[in-house]
Parts: structure tokens; C-alpha cells; sequence
């Protein structure tokens, strides 16, 4: 499923009109995007938990040559799904 669908799928689930549910699903993924940026951990009930963590610089290899390259530290963005999801996915 792409956004376009989702937005369908909003839009048919809760009879608001197609522009309604996209601002509406933009709105909630740009607030996680700023919780996340800011550190904050986002906790949606019944969904999962999205959180930040740091990883570290590390080494790797360029594939095209072989070469070792040093891949930057970076903060990742991690999801943990909640048990209603994780009971949905292995039924």
C-alpha cells in the first residue's frame, strides 16, 4: 500500500473527503517526524512505539571496488510494533 492508498483507504473508512484524510495522515507523519527529531519517543496504543537511537561509525566496503569506507554515525529512527500488531501479523 503507497500513501495515495492509504488516503483511500482513510478517506472510505471514515467518510471524510480524499483531501481531508491526506492533510489528516500528513499532520500525523510530520508531528512523528518532529517528535522523533527532537528525541522524543512516540507511543501510539494498540500500534507500536517509535523511537531514536544512535549508530555508531562503523567501517564498510565500497561494493563497486572493495575499498574500505567509513560510514558515518548517524540517529535511526526504530519502530517496535505492539502486541496487537505482532498477534496480527502471526495469525
Amino acid at each position: 500500500m503507497n500513501k495515495s492508498e492509504l488516503i483511500d483507504a482513510i478517506a472510505q473508512s471514515t467518510g471524510l473527503s480524499k483531501a481531508d484524510s491526506g492533510r489528516a495522515l500528513n499532520a500525523v507523519t510530520e508531528k512523528i517526524t518532529e517528535s522523533l527529531a527532537k528525541g522524543e519517543e512516540v507511543a501510539l496504543v494498540g500500534f507500536g512505539t517509535f523511537k531514536t537511537s544512535h549508530r555508531a561509525e562503523r567501517q564498510g566496503r565500497n561494493p563497486a571496488n572493495g575499498q574500505t569506507i567509513t560510514i558515518a554515525a548517524a540517529k535511526v529512527a526504530q519502530w517496535k510494533p505492539s502486541k496487537v500488531v505482532k498477534e496480527a501479523l502471526n495469525k
